[in-house]
């Protein structure tokens, strides 16, 4: 069963385009086209699900039009409208970029410096050009910059996240 922590968000299905089951597809990453995974996640009914990857074209640095295996015409991708897409983090790690997206550190745990750990991270913000790391600490949300310089140590095997988060940024 694929669960969430092994998956990072790459974009969102927009609207069938044409008759034969072509999907709009708006992308944060195209980490589908630097590897060699033949397939992309979506969530359906709380379930992760595989949908393989038939063709796909590029129309623009961000938008592509994808054929799914199995949907072969605008009925059968109608579902699919304004779905997230999820990619595995296990391929992601094989697409040789320096730098790993957002999502991929939704779950690690963040430990401070000085204040020890604070939380888990739940989602990233990066609805402005400062990417913030949404952390829930004791039921509240802390907004944590997502900046190279705060980072001292990334520990993918256990999930963590060390930083050095500047004096009073942090206020608990």
């Amino acid at each position: 069963m694929i669960t969430r922590e092994e998956l990072i968000r790459i974009g969102r299905f927009n609207k069938p385009h044409g008759v034969k089951g072509e999907l709009s597809f708006t992308f944060t990453d195209d980490v589908f086209d630097r590897t060699e995974c033949s397939y992309i996640v979506c969530e359906i009914d709380g379930i992760f699900v595989p949908f393989f990857i038939e063709e796909y074209r590029f129309k623009s640095d961000t938008t592509a039009l994808i054929k799914l295996e199995d949907v072969n015409n605008e009925a059968d991708a109608r579902p699919f409208t304004l779905l997230d897409v999820y990619f595995p983090k296990s391929y992601y790690k094989e697409s040789n970029e320096d730098e790993a997206p957002g999502d991929y550190f939704i779950g690690f745990t963040v430990i401070d410096s000085e204040k020890g750990e604070l939380g888990k991270i739940v989602s990233i913000d990066d609805s402005t050009e400062n990417v913030l790391f949404e952390v829930e600490y004791n039921g509240r949300l802390l907004l944590i910059p997502a900046v190279d310089e705060f980072v001292c140590e990334i520990d993918e095997d256990n999930r963590k996240l060390y930083l050095n988060i500047p004096d009073g940024l942090l206020d608990l």
